[in-house]
């Protein structure tokens, strides 16, 4: 299966995004939506924030009704968060007129917002933006939810009988998602039942979305979505099927390729950093690891500052819950052997130079003889991150 990073859009499935004018600060595309023909099955992971945003309470209601979606509306530069009954109104309100717009049940419209924390919408723009949006194909979805971000996010991958997913996300600090991730928004022309569905995507998540971390911090607004219309006319996938294992290849493959998208461009990033850890007793010890290697603060500042200090990344290894021996573990940074059975067997590190100035940094951690894996990314720490985070408001 072949990733594209483009949008091609499922059968059945249309998006829109535009400049809605929400921040006098930019003019870029602030608002966005994507519909289906016909009423999807649907699943949701939503942030483990204890102060969810308005949307994501609303949403995740929603979605938890009937796991059945047709169309779902987003925009950035206002976060609608910490805003109370007004906020969740506000969110309500969204989901009605976009209801009225499409002649649709309101239950069958998701909400999602990102962006500053503290503020109402601008409702009369909101409601003037909704109303130019048009049922096309196009990538402007992809702007209209970027906040920090420097790129879109995009991926659609092609599987089975002539079946699509396509996915978009946004995600750039703020990063460390806990059974949510940001905002990512994947849509398939597949036919799947919802609560199968559910419980794939919460699997695929811990996999691939939740194995990303850029600074720490979970977001209130931390939301991924999959509507299946099953438009393309091909017969329902059921558990236990090839055809299950197929779409469950495909659409991890698709998650991990956002998921990295998004770790590439943390925040003032300059580098990818990816942890590869096996050898442990069970999958969630692993990746436990490596999460706590592409997290540790002292590892993202060595990365940025290409300093080959390994000595980071056993004690990031040794901070991890789990149970481990010295004299087992073995690393290996960008194919260059530095411990091997918790010796040291790099003694000059001059060698090592050039393999951390590379822009995509790879930490390979064996800690036993287990059959456990797990993987991780994340980005540098730079003085870029500090002034974006620091001058974010204004």
């Amino acid at each position: 299966m072949e990733i594209l990073n483009s949008l091609v859009w499922p059968k059945g499935f249309y998006g829109d995004g535009l400049h809605a004018k929400l921040s006098r600060y930019s003019d870029k595309f602030d608002l966005g939506w994507i519909v289906s023909d016909c009423v999807a099955d649907a699943a949701g992971v939503f942030t483990l924030n204890k102060f969810p945003a308005a949307p994501v309470k609303l949403t995740k209601k929603t979605i938890h009704k009937m796991q059945k979606l047709q169309a779902l509306v987003v925009n950035s530069t206002n976060a609608n968060s910490f805003t109370g009954q007004e906020g969740y109104d506000n969110a309500l309100s969204e989901q009605k007129v976009i209801a009225k717009k499409l002649e649709l049940d309101k239950d069958l419209v998701a909400v999602s917002s990102t962006g500053l924390i503290g503020e109402q919408l601008p409702m009369k723009k909101m409601f003037f933006g909704i109303e130019k949006l048009r049922k096309c194909k196009n990538d402007h979805i992809a702007q209209a939810i970027m906040t920090t971000d420097t790129k879109q996010k995009v991926a659609s991958l092609k599987f089975g009988q002539n079946q699509m997913l396509m996915g978009v996300a946004k995600g750039s600090g703020m990063i460390h998602p806990n059974m949510g991730t940001m905002l990512s928004f994947i849509c398939t022309d597949a036919k799947i039942d919802g609560r199968l569905l559910q419980k794939l995507l919460r699997e695929l998540t811990d996999l691939t979305f939740n194995q990303i971390t850029i600074d720490g911090d979970t977001s209130t607004n931390d939301m991924l979505i999959v509507m299946a219309n099953g438009a393309s006319g091909q017969p329902e996938i059921l558990a236990n099927s090839k055809e299950y294992d197929l779409f469950k290849h495909a659409l991890h493959l698709l998650m991990k390729n956002l998921a990295i998208k998004i770790a590439s461009d943390g925040e003032g990033a300059s580098k990818l950093v990816t942890a590869n850890v096996c050898g442990t007793e069970n999958n969630l010890d692993a990746r436990m690891i490596a999460k706590k290697i592409v997290g540790s603060n002292l590892v993202k500042a060595a990365a940025f500052g290409e300093d080959p200090n390994w000595g980071r990344v056993i004690d990031a290894i040794g901070n991890a819950e789990v149970d481990l021996e010295a004299r087992k573990i073995a690393l290996t940074i960008n194919s260059i052997p530095v411990i091997s059975k918790g010796q040291v067997v790099l003694n000059d590190l001059s060698f090592l130079q050039d393999a951390v100035e590379d822009k995509r940094l790879v930490f390979d951690v064996s800690v036993g003889n287990g059959s456990g894996k797990g993987q991780a990314w994340g980005s540098d720490l730079t003085y870029d991150y500090v002034k974006i985070n620091a001058m974010y408001r204004t």
